[in-house]
């Protein structure tokens, strides 16, 4: 396979030609990742020029809703959905609020979600809310010693009183990649929706939301070199079931059904800009130049160069007996998100590292219950170092050099 070219990656980000950043090697990804240039370039230009109502009858009004139609177009068509089965939103987090609204009117007393214990509180804590209105919540338990989510687990707690069932397509903090689609296959058997939190994700190649089958999937933009919105794939049948969470005159259409709020115009605009870096970055390396076939290509290049990057990294820490290394230590079923429990907090640990130009950070990160379940004291919680495909060799070197000296 093609290698990335690191020059051309990195040059499509300008942090990377700041000073502050380029004293730090850069190890708080799954926090947020660094903006690339067509994002930053389609902002400003909207700030500056068209930031005005948009789609209104003159040119600057026109310019902008047309560039707001483009981002979600061309996301979706990334992500292997209908236009209109793509909707923006503040944050993954508000999507998710706005959504569990939705289902309040869509469950009944009596009937059954499944959530599991690996997920992010802010995908988690909502669904588990509904049992104040007598949804029976049923929670799907990791394994104490390794975090691993085992579908057959969730074989065990399914019946024909479970409409619902959420889960993570990778933990924020166990990193293990679950397989999406064979877990959407199951719940979708027993006669369930499926609601799949994929924040942890998407910053690692964007996924064929069509391929993994469920019937929600979402992310944030901040976190896949985009601005800070969060954006949700909710499929046609499933959102025209749920309950119209917006004004009554958009219960028609499906992308403004759950935004119950104004969207931000210029945000939604500069997301086209990630469209805009995922295409580059295919047609630099010799893969398709647009559309899904790109995001396809590109996905698979930045999953290879991550794990390669990765597997030295999860070698020395799991050859160390000063920490538990929380999840897999093979680079091939994980995300380069990568916890680890030591004696000391892990912020403190944090802080250590950024004397010797690492920078991450420690904490519970709100993956509180996963934490707790496998024996993690979440007071002191662990020490995160995550990367993503602008990530290089020569950092993870700094990043072991530097974890040699601080524990």
């Amino acid at each position: 396979m093609t290698k990335i070219d690191l020059d051309f990656v990195r040059g499509q980000f300008p942090a990377f030609a700041s000073p502050a950043a380029a004293q730090h090697a850069f190890f708080e990804n799954a926090g947020g990742s660094y903006a690339c240039a067509p994002v930053i370039n389609r902002l400003h230009r909207f700030y500056t020029e068209r930031k005005v109502q948009p789609y209104g009858p003159y040119p600057a009004a026109q310019a902008g809703g047309a560039e707001m139609d483009e981002a979600r177009a061309r996301l979706s068509a990334m992500l292997g959905v209908e236009k209109d089965e793509l909707s923006f939103g503040p944050s993954t987090t508000q999507n998710t609020y706005v959504l569990s609204q939705a289902l309040r009117g869509w469950l009944k007393k009596g009937d059954a979600i499944v959530v599991s214990n690996q997920d992010h509180e802010a995908n988690a804590g909502f669904w588990r809310r509904l049992a104040d209105d007598g949804i029976d919540v049923r929670e799907w338990k990791i394994d104490a010693d390794t975090g691993h989510l085992d579908p057959s687990a969730l074989k065990a707690i399914l019946d024909d009183k479970v409409r619902l069932v959420c889960f993570p397509h990778c933990s924020n903090v166990v990193g293990e990649i679950n397989d999406v689609a064979a877990i959407t296959a199951i719940a979708h058997a027993a006669g369930a929706r499926v609601i799949v939190d994929g924040v942890s994700y998407a910053p690692h190649g964007f996924p064929d939301v069509a391929a993994l089958g469920c019937d929600v999937y979402m992310f944030s933009a901040y976190k896949t070199f985009g601005p800070h919105q969060g954006i949700m794939v909710i499929r046609r049948a499933f959102g025209f079931e749920l309950p119209n969470q917006a004004h009554y005159f958009n219960a028609g259409s499906l992308y403004k059904r759950f935004t119950p709020a104004g969207p931000d115009h210029a945000q939604i605009a500069a997301s086209a800009g990630m469209a805009d870096y995922f295409e580059a970055f295919s047609a630099h390396h010799g893969g398709p130049a647009q559309g899904a076939a790109a995001a396809r290509f590109a996905h698979d290049l930045m999953r290879a160069h991550e794990e390669d990057l990765l597997a030295p990294l999860l070698d020395y820490l799991k050859a160390r007996n000063d920490l538990r290394l929380i999840g897999p230590s093979n680079a091939a079923v994980r995300a380069p998100t990568v916890a680890v429990a030591l004696d000391r907090r892990g912020d403190a640990v944090a802080q250590d590292l950024s004397q010797h130009g690492i920078a991450c950070w420690g904490g519970d990160f709100y993956a509180v219950r996963p934490l707790a379940a496998m024996g993690v004291d979440p007071e002191k919680g662990v020490l995160r170092m995550s990367f993503v495909h602008y990530t290089s060799a020569a950092d993870v070197d700094r990043l072991i050099g530097a974890l040699q000296k601080v524990l």
